[in-house]
């Protein structure tokens, strides 16, 4: 090698030592959304999904946000509210179905999907057991991304509009027991609470999840006698010590419930399941010996019931009586308190569509947060949920996979 081969070999190994450059991956640029709320239309359900003030977090933010016109009267929002807020209040439905972003309650009726354009992000709750396939085959056909609020799961792994709304639940089903206990042609004329030589009500709870925890929480709070039942003995345990009260639970054994509801004064049902139908616990001939004038809430009505003796009603005629005790079964208890309820799922909401924005899309958002995106079950058109796709024989794919087919 001659002397100036050796020179560069020299000067190339120097610079190698030398500080180079890093090449750092730009953030996302934040994507500017169109955000549309459409009136709910589906019986029962008085809820909005985002409040004034989360309204005004995304207009300053640069979002535009569509309601149409009287979508917050339910929840005792009025159009000046969300006006004001920097909304702009259309006078159809028609309009905020044109929007990047459609958010729902209850899901979209089948006229509504008529409505919703292609390559459209839709939330809402699915409320599966109610679902029909011509539902998916719809949103499937229009390219969609369905996102489901059952199924998104936060870092930790929970739930949180599921857990959210279920604390209303069971806060709102004691406050709809007692309001039925106290009435004479309903209910024993009877006070929850107890008082110096007056025994309490007995609150028996089929469950021992979040809806029963908020329902014993508010039973106790107001004097009651709670027992809980549920098969799972570590879920009988966290609710003891979430309660911080060493109240009697028992196992779903079928001669101690039976011995319980013949003296219960209020049963709430409170045990769901993932997917599906809830497991029917009460049967008929147990119901006919309890007490005259006892209260039944059936909260898992949602999902079929737990008693044998269930079957929907609404906010307009919400009760029955079979065997002289009187049962509510409304689905979307939570819109019993609509305005409450609307506040608590836009403190969700709101968060989660500004993350969005800030990852630059919903795209980057479902590539980035895998606990945001289980609550995908529709992806471009395609079903990505293994459970629905079995439940109604519609072909399933991952969606890891599809999000890198799609890139």
């Amino acid at each position: 090698m001659n002397e100036e081969s050796k020179g560069f070999l020299k000067l190339s190994n120097i610079e190698q030592l030398m500080p180079q450059e890093e090449m750092l991956e730009s953030a996302p640029q934040k994507s500017q959304m169109i955000i549309g709320l459409p009136k709910e239309s589906s019986q029962n359900e008085n809820r909005i999904s985002i409040v004034p003030e989360a309204v005004r977090l995304l207009v300053d933010s640069g979002h535009k946000v569509l309601i149409e016109e009287g979508a917050g009267e339910g929840a005792n929002f009025s159009n000046e509210q969300f006006a004001n807020a920097g909304a702009t209040i259309v006078a159809s439905a028609e309009e905020t179905y044109k929007s990047d972003i459609i958010l729902k309650v209850a899901p979209p009726l089948e006229a509504e999907l008529e409505m919703l354009g292609k390559h459209k992000v839709l939330f809402s709750s699915l409320l599966l057991p109610a679902s029909k396939k011509s539902f998916f085959s719809k949103l499937m056909s229009q390219k969609s991304i369905a996102i489901a609020y059952e199924y998104i799961h936060d870092k930790s792994g929970a739930l949180p509009v599921m857990k959210s709304i279920s604390e209303i639940v069971g806060n709102t089903a004691i406050l709809i027991a007692s309001r039925y206990l106290m009435s004479n042609d309903f209910g024993k004329g009877k006070l929850l609470g107890g008082f110096p030589g007056i025994s309490p009500a007995e609150v028996v709870i089929l469950g021992a999840g979040t809806v029963a925890e908020f329902a014993a929480r508010t039973a106790l709070g107001m004097g009651a006698s709670v027992k809980i039942f549920d098969n799972s003995v570590y879920k009988l345990r966290s609710i003891q010590n979430n309660l911080g009260y060493s109240i009697p639970t028992s196992t779903l054994h079928s001669k101690t419930l039976k011995a319980d509801l013949k003296h219960a004064d209020v049963v709430i049902s409170a045990k769901f399941t993932t997917h599906g139908v809830s497991p029917c616990l009460i049967s008929e001939e147990i119901i006919s010996q309890m007490e005259p004038g006892s209260i039944i809430v059936d909260a898992s009505i949602d999902q079929g019931g737990c008693f044998e003796t269930s079957k929907v009603t609404s906010h307009d005629n919400p009760i029955y009586k079979v065997h002289d005790v009187t049962h509510y079964c409304v689905p979307n208890i939570a819109s019993c308190v609509p305005n409450t309820a609307s506040c608590s799922l836009s403190n969700i909401l709101a968060p989660m569509l500004m993350r969005i924005s800030d990852h630059g899309g919903i795209e980057n958002m479902l590539k980035q947060d895998r606990s945001f995106s289980k609550g995908v079950y529709i992806y471009n058109g395609i079903l990505t949920n293994n459970y629905i796709g079995g439940m109604f024989d519609i072909p399933s794919q991952d969606l890891e996979l599809l999000m890198a087919a799609f890139r």
